[in-house]
């Protein structure tokens, strides 16, 4: 099977913008699904609102595209009904992070066996560029014209603080390793969390002076420490620049989780 396959050709063309980074995460993650062998008929899709929430609408799986932050609710309820199914979440940061805030924490603290994949691109781009949880210090949007004055959240940082038992962060421009991540968080039993920082060129980067698609990425790529390099420059005391985007496999580990399936009794 192709991870073609996935897609609901009848649904094409997409809606996303041209530049757009969030059809690369799609084909990251349905390439990791396709490698797992997973049928489709016991594969299902979440999404909540947002850009990066229509993916499930494009994916010849069953799917729910939900409310406003409630995606990992409903994910929850599928998985708790259906152990047996594969869940798999797709969300933005503002989606997740904000009025999705206090699900995605505790989703990670139950550690229920569900892979959430979070489409980061620093700012509400459906509705119009306004300032999100994660749009970095200094940054402009349409509520944050002077620059965004607040720190941003670390969404990995928080899930691995909450609970979760696999984080990981890549970009856009990581394809291979952001598909490898994908698949060991499908592999890996309790909540899984891979964040995938993605271009935005439509709100984002218009606003915030990059005037190609690919300046934005190389942005991405050129502020991009990978976690080894990042954990030798603090035991030797050096400062990690507060610009600085720490990626790779950031947890793994075996907490107890939530919603795997009973293994039948031998006879």
């Amino acid at each position: 099977m192709s991870f073609n396959e996935w897609l609901r050709q009848d649904r094409l063309p997409h809606i996303y913008c041209a530049g757009c980074g969030n059809g690369t995460i799609i084909n990251c993650t349905l390439a990791a699904v396709d490698s797992m062998g997973w049928k489709k008929e016991e594969t299902v899709f979440v999404s909540g609102i947002g850009c990066s929430s229509r993916a499930p609408g494009y994916i010849v799986t069953d799917s729910l595209h939900t409310t406003h932050g409630r995606a990992l609710a409903f994910a929850t309820g599928v998985k708790m009904a259906r152990p047996d199914l594969h869940v798999v979440v797709f969300t933005g940061d503002g989606d997740l992070a904000a009025i999705g805030g206090n699900h995605f924490i505790h989703a990670c603290r139950r550690n229920i066996d569900i892979t959430v994949v979070c489409m980061n691109n620093q700012i509400y781009g459906m509705t119009g560029g306004q300032g999100s949880p994660t749009t970095p210090r200094g940054c402009l949007s349409t509520t944050t014209p002077y620059g965004c004055a607040e720190p941003a959240f670390d969404l990995c940082e928080l899930a691995i603080a909450a609970g979760a038992n696999y984080v990981a962060r890549w970009s856009s421009y990581h394809v291979k390793e952001l598909e490898r991540a994908v698949k060991t968080g499908l592999e890996t039993p309790g909540l899984s969390f891979i964040e995938a920082l993605v271009q935005c060129p439509t709100n984002f980067g218009r606003r915030n002076k990059f005037k190609k698609v690919s300046d934005q990425i190389e942005y991405i790529k050129a502020h991009s420490l990978l976690k080894a390099k990042r954990d030798r420059m603090l035991e030797q005391g050096e400062a990690v620049p507060e610009d600085m985007y720490v990626i790779g496999e950031l947890m793994k580990r075996s907490r107890p989780a939530m919603g795997i399936p009973k293994k039948e009794a031998a006879p």
